[in-house]
Protein backbone atom coordinates (compact mmCIF):
# COMPACT_ATOMS: atom_id res chain seq x y z
CA UNK A 1 0.00 0.00 0.00
CA UNK A 2 0.91 3.25 -1.32
CA UNK A 3 0.55 6.27 1.36
CA UNK A 4 0.28 9.84 -1.52
CA UNK A 5 2.14 13.23 -0.35
CA UNK A 6 -1.47 14.43 -0.20
CA UNK A 7 -2.14 11.91 2.19
CA UNK A 8 1.27 12.54 4.25
CA UNK A 9 0.59 16.66 4.32
CA UNK A 10 -2.92 16.04 5.58
CA UNK A 11 -2.15 13.98 8.39
CA UNK A 12 1.29 16.26 9.17
CA UNK A 13 -1.55 19.22 9.08
CA UNK A 14 -3.45 17.75 12.42
CA UNK A 15 -0.73 17.98 14.45
CA UNK A 16 -1.62 21.65 14.84
CA UNK A 17 -4.96 23.22 15.43
CA UNK A 18 -5.58 25.07 12.74
CA UNK A 19 -5.01 22.16 10.47
CA UNK A 20 -7.59 20.07 12.62
CA UNK A 21 -10.19 22.90 12.49
CA UNK A 22 -10.07 23.26 8.93
CA UNK A 23 -10.04 19.30 8.00
CA UNK A 24 -12.65 18.56 11.05
CA UNK A 25 -10.68 15.65 11.69
CA UNK A 26 -7.81 14.10 14.51
CA UNK A 27 -5.31 11.90 14.48
CA UNK A 28 -5.32 8.19 16.82
CA UNK A 29 -2.06 6.28 16.86
CA UNK A 30 -1.28 2.98 18.60
CA UNK A 31 -3.07 -0.38 18.09
CA UNK A 32 -5.44 0.09 21.73
CA UNK A 33 -6.33 3.27 20.51
CA UNK A 34 -7.01 2.66 16.91
CA UNK A 35 -9.05 -0.12 18.19
CA UNK A 36 -11.18 2.07 20.74
CA UNK A 37 -11.42 3.99 17.77
CA UNK A 38 -12.99 1.62 15.60
CA UNK A 39 -15.78 0.40 18.33
CA UNK A 40 -16.86 3.48 19.27
CA UNK A 41 -19.30 5.84 17.47
CA UNK A 42 -16.78 8.17 15.69
CA UNK A 43 -16.12 8.00 12.62
CA UNK A 44 -12.67 6.30 11.61
CA UNK A 45 -11.65 8.06 7.75
CA UNK A 46 -8.38 6.20 7.42
CA UNK A 47 -6.58 3.74 8.64
CA UNK A 48 -2.62 3.07 8.09
CA UNK A 49 -0.54 0.45 9.36
CA UNK A 50 3.42 0.34 9.19
CA UNK A 51 3.32 -3.48 7.60
CA UNK A 52 1.42 -2.06 4.61
CA UNK A 53 2.86 1.61 3.94
CA UNK A 54 6.57 0.82 5.18
CA UNK A 55 9.03 1.93 8.48
CA UNK A 56 10.51 5.05 7.02
CA UNK A 57 6.42 6.65 6.18
CA UNK A 58 5.08 5.70 9.77
CA UNK A 59 7.86 7.56 11.30
CA UNK A 60 6.54 10.16 9.20
CA UNK A 61 3.30 10.51 9.99
CA UNK A 62 3.94 9.64 13.83
CA UNK A 63 4.34 12.52 16.50
CA UNK A 64 5.86 9.70 18.68
CA UNK A 65 9.30 8.86 19.39
CA UNK A 66 8.76 5.62 19.01
CA UNK A 67 6.23 4.98 15.93
CA UNK A 68 3.04 2.54 16.46
CA UNK A 69 2.01 -0.01 14.59
CA UNK A 70 -1.06 1.79 13.36
CA UNK A 71 -2.53 5.23 12.89
CA UNK A 72 -5.99 6.74 11.63
CA UNK A 73 -7.41 9.97 11.12
CA UNK A 74 -10.69 10.45 12.96
CA UNK A 75 -13.59 13.17 12.28
CA UNK A 76 -14.49 15.46 15.01
CA UNK A 77 -17.58 14.80 16.15
CA UNK A 78 -20.34 17.95 15.59
CA UNK A 79 -20.79 20.21 18.49
CA UNK A 80 -24.23 20.01 20.35
CA UNK A 81 -26.30 21.89 23.20
CA UNK A 82 -26.14 19.86 26.40
CA UNK A 83 -28.15 20.25 29.56
CA UNK A 84 -28.19 17.73 32.22
CA UNK A 85 -31.09 16.76 34.05
CA UNK A 86 -29.13 14.64 36.68
CA UNK A 87 -25.35 13.39 37.17
CA UNK A 88 -21.99 14.20 38.01
CA UNK A 89 -19.83 16.21 36.02
CA UNK A 90 -16.71 18.17 35.65
CA UNK A 91 -16.56 21.67 34.42
CA UNK A 92 -12.84 22.32 33.47
CA UNK A 93 -11.55 26.13 33.96
CA UNK A 94 -8.57 26.70 31.81
CA UNK A 95 -6.85 23.50 32.00
CA UNK A 96 -3.66 23.80 29.91
CA UNK A 97 -1.47 21.04 30.31
CA UNK A 98 -2.26 18.32 27.68
CA UNK A 99 -0.97 15.54 29.90
CA UNK A 100 -3.29 16.82 32.65
CA UNK A 101 -6.54 17.01 30.44
CA UNK A 102 -5.83 13.36 28.81
CA UNK A 103 -5.37 12.40 32.70
CA UNK A 104 -8.54 13.56 33.97
CA UNK A 105 -10.24 12.30 30.98
CA UNK A 106 -9.27 8.60 31.97
CA UNK A 107 -10.50 9.73 35.74
CA UNK A 108 -13.80 10.41 34.47
CA UNK A 109 -14.02 7.39 32.53
CA UNK A 110 -12.73 5.14 35.85
CA UNK A 111 -15.61 6.92 38.02
CA UNK A 112 -18.36 7.20 35.67
CA UNK A 113 -18.77 10.81 35.18
CA UNK A 114 -21.61 11.51 33.14
CA UNK A 115 -19.81 14.65 31.03
CA UNK A 116 -17.21 16.81 30.97
CA UNK A 117 -17.25 20.45 30.14
CA UNK A 118 -14.48 22.61 29.39
CA UNK A 119 -13.25 26.27 28.72
CA UNK A 120 -12.68 28.13 25.63
CA UNK A 121 -9.66 28.13 26.72
CA UNK A 122 -8.97 24.74 28.04
CA UNK A 123 -6.05 22.68 26.03
CA UNK A 124 -7.76 21.39 22.26
CA UNK A 125 -8.97 18.10 23.40
CA UNK A 126 -7.92 16.60 19.95
CA UNK A 127 -4.11 17.86 20.17
CA UNK A 128 -2.58 14.79 20.09
CA UNK A 129 -0.85 14.69 23.20
CA UNK A 130 -4.01 14.53 25.10
CA UNK A 131 -5.53 12.22 22.60
CA UNK A 132 -2.46 9.56 23.78
CA UNK A 133 -2.94 10.81 27.30
CA UNK A 134 -6.79 9.60 26.94
CA UNK A 135 -5.78 6.10 26.49
CA UNK A 136 -9.41 5.52 24.36
CA UNK A 137 -11.59 7.50 27.45
CA UNK A 138 -11.90 10.26 24.49
CA UNK A 139 -14.31 7.98 22.87
CA UNK A 140 -16.68 7.11 25.74
CA UNK A 141 -16.58 10.12 27.45
CA UNK A 142 -19.29 12.40 26.69
CA UNK A 143 -16.79 16.10 26.25
CA UNK A 144 -18.19 19.51 25.49
CA UNK A 145 -16.59 23.58 25.19
CA UNK A 146 -18.88 25.67 27.28
CA UNK A 147 -19.10 29.14 29.20
CA UNK A 148 -17.84 27.66 32.44
CA UNK A 149 -19.19 30.47 34.62
CA UNK A 150 -22.63 30.49 32.56
CA UNK A 151 -23.08 26.38 32.72
CA UNK A 152 -22.75 26.73 36.53
CA UNK A 153 -25.28 29.62 36.64
CA UNK A 154 -27.69 27.29 34.56
CA UNK A 155 -27.09 24.12 36.83
CA UNK A 156 -27.36 26.73 40.29
CA UNK A 157 -30.47 28.41 38.78
CA UNK A 158 -32.11 24.65 37.93
CA UNK A 159 -31.60 23.63 41.75
CA UNK A 160 -28.07 21.52 41.04
CA UNK A 161 -25.00 22.20 42.82
CA UNK A 162 -21.62 23.68 42.07
CA UNK A 163 -18.61 22.49 43.76
CA UNK A 164 -14.87 23.71 43.67
CA UNK A 165 -11.85 23.38 45.28
CA UNK A 166 -10.34 26.15 47.18
CA UNK A 167 -7.81 26.62 50.04
CA UNK A 168 -10.05 28.01 52.10
CA UNK A 169 -13.06 25.68 51.59
CA UNK A 170 -14.52 23.12 54.02
CA UNK A 171 -12.93 19.82 54.63
CA UNK A 172 -13.60 17.18 51.71
CA UNK A 173 -14.19 13.83 54.12
CA UNK A 174 -16.29 16.45 56.23
CA UNK A 175 -18.58 18.22 53.95
CA UNK A 176 -22.01 16.81 52.57
CA UNK A 177 -22.25 15.64 49.27
CA UNK A 178 -24.87 15.66 46.77
CA UNK A 179 -23.54 13.27 44.12
CA UNK A 180 -25.93 13.98 41.44
CA UNK A 181 -28.54 11.28 42.17
CA UNK A 182 -31.53 14.12 41.36
CA UNK A 183 -30.16 16.61 39.61
CA UNK A 184 -26.66 17.65 38.52
CA UNK A 185 -23.57 18.05 40.72
CA UNK A 186 -20.81 19.91 38.82
CA UNK A 187 -16.83 19.42 39.93
CA UNK A 188 -15.02 22.61 39.17
CA UNK A 189 -11.79 22.19 38.42
CA UNK A 190 -8.94 24.94 37.84
CA UNK A 191 -5.79 26.10 36.08
CA UNK A 192 -2.87 24.59 37.16
CA UNK A 193 -1.18 27.71 38.14
CA UNK A 194 -4.12 29.97 39.04
CA UNK A 195 -6.89 27.58 40.10
CA UNK A 196 -10.57 28.59 39.32
CA UNK A 197 -11.03 32.19 37.81
CA UNK A 198 -12.77 34.61 39.71
CA UNK A 199 -15.39 34.67 37.11
CA UNK A 200 -16.23 31.37 37.64
CA UNK A 201 -15.59 31.80 41.49
CA UNK A 202 -18.57 33.48 41.92
CA UNK A 203 -20.54 30.55 40.70
CA UNK A 204 -19.24 27.59 43.02
CA UNK A 205 -22.45 26.97 45.43
CA UNK A 206 -19.66 24.74 47.76
CA UNK A 207 -16.23 25.25 48.37
CA UNK A 208 -13.91 22.38 49.25
CA UNK A 209 -10.57 21.70 50.32
CA UNK A 210 -8.58 18.57 50.25
CA UNK A 211 -6.71 18.56 53.35
CA UNK A 212 -3.12 17.40 54.24
CA UNK A 213 -1.76 15.29 56.10
CA UNK A 214 -0.92 16.15 59.09
CA UNK A 215 -3.16 19.39 58.57
CA UNK A 216 -0.84 21.33 60.54
CA UNK A 217 2.21 20.76 57.94
CA UNK A 218 1.20 20.71 54.44
CA UNK A 219 4.62 19.56 52.48
CA UNK A 220 3.63 21.08 48.74
CA UNK A 221 2.02 24.56 48.29
CA UNK A 222 -0.92 22.56 46.11
CA UNK A 223 -2.01 19.47 44.37
CA UNK A 224 -1.58 18.65 40.48
CA UNK A 225 -4.68 19.34 38.84
CA UNK A 226 -5.49 16.14 37.62
CA UNK A 227 -4.63 14.43 41.18
CA UNK A 228 -6.70 17.01 42.57
CA UNK A 229 -9.58 15.46 40.69
CA UNK A 230 -8.58 11.61 41.06
CA UNK A 231 -9.56 12.80 45.09
CA UNK A 232 -12.32 14.81 44.63
CA UNK A 233 -14.46 12.83 42.59
CA UNK A 234 -13.55 9.08 44.55
CA UNK A 235 -15.06 11.00 47.54
CA UNK A 236 -17.94 11.85 45.36
CA UNK A 237 -18.47 8.53 43.99
CA UNK A 238 -17.66 6.79 47.81
CA UNK A 239 -20.70 8.70 48.99
CA UNK A 240 -22.57 7.72 46.16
Amino acid sequence: MQISRNEMKLIASLSRKKGREETGLFVVEGEKMVSEALASDFEVVSVYRRDEIGEEAMARLSSLSSPSPVLATVRIPAPVLYQPEKGLYLALDGIRDPGNLGTILRIADWFGIDGVMASEDTVDLYNPKVVQATMGAIFRIPFFTVDVPAFCRSIRAGGGHVYGTFLDGENLYRKTLDTGADSPAVIVIGNESNGISPETAACVGDRLFIPPYPADDPGSESLNAAIATAITVAEFRRRG
